[in-house]
């Protein structure tokens, strides 16, 4: 994640960096050591504590002891790797509930690659887009996320034109590009479903690159430093 970002997410927060890179652990060992390593890094340029909860499978997101971790977090950082894998293991657990908690009480929550698609209602396979998408964590039920969208976008040039198609009714696909970032704020009153029949939500795009909606009738780009309204599309 870029550091600015951190900086400003964590900005008026408890100074408790909290990583898990479960998403990674499909892996192995070796892995999950480079993402705590890097967490590590990142804790130590902004100043803050970094805590790891060292969630490897569905045991260990239901462990009490894992979820207190998250107690007291002002960012939650979900790491890379199988984003179906995240979302499968940390769906309905302890930890999983402990997240969600902290989010509401004003934790921020942010996720890199993986960690950014299985946060939303849908979770694509990318490198295999024939394939239709899998549920995920749908904290932000409303946007299905193509994460490296500049390199995925040159490699597979069908693929904006898979995804929008394979995209469930009311989802607005969007692409990343790397090291870019789309930050949003708390969810609204009565949560991310009261947002049905709203406008949505304002989301900035920070970063080195761009976002991309992704419609059937082409992609609109939205610039670092930019905003977007985003919530359910009509059905």
């Amino acid at each position: 994640m870029l550091e600015h970002v951190e900086r400003a997410l964590l900005d008026g927060r408890p100074p408790r960096y909290v990583q898990l890179a479960t998403a990674a652990a499909p892996e192995g060992p070796a892995s999950l050591a480079r993402w705590h390593a890097l967490g590590a890094a990142a804790a130590e340029r902004i100043g803050v504590e970094q805590v790891v909860v060292p969630v490897a499978d569905r045991a260990g997101a239901d462990d009490p002891a894992n979820a207190a971790l998250v107690g007291g977090a002002g960012l939650v950082y979900l790491s890379g790797g199988n984003p179906g894998y995240l979302a499968s293991t940390l769906r309905s657990t302890l930890v999983w509930e402990a997240i969600v908690e902290a989010w509401r009480a004003g934790a921020a929550l942010a996720g890199c690659s993986a960690g950014a698609m299985a946060l939303s209602g849908s979770l694509p396979d990318i490198r295999r887009p024939h394939r239709p998408a899998v549920q995920g964590l749908a904290l932000v039920p409303f946007v299905e996320v193509l994460p490296h969208f500049d390199r995925f976008a040159s490699w597979m040039p069908d693929l904006v034109v898979r995804r929008v198609a394979g995209a469930p009714a009311g989802v607005q696909v969007i692409g990343l590009d790397e090291d870019t970032a789309l930050v949003g704020g708390l969810p609204p009153a009565g949560g991310w479903q009261a947002e049905a029949a709203g406008a949505g939500n304002s989301w900035q795009v920070l970063g080195r690159q761009s976002a991309w909606l992704l419609t059937p009738s082409g992609r609109v780009e939205v610039r670092s430093g930019e905003s977007v309204v985003l919530g359910p599309l009509p059905g």
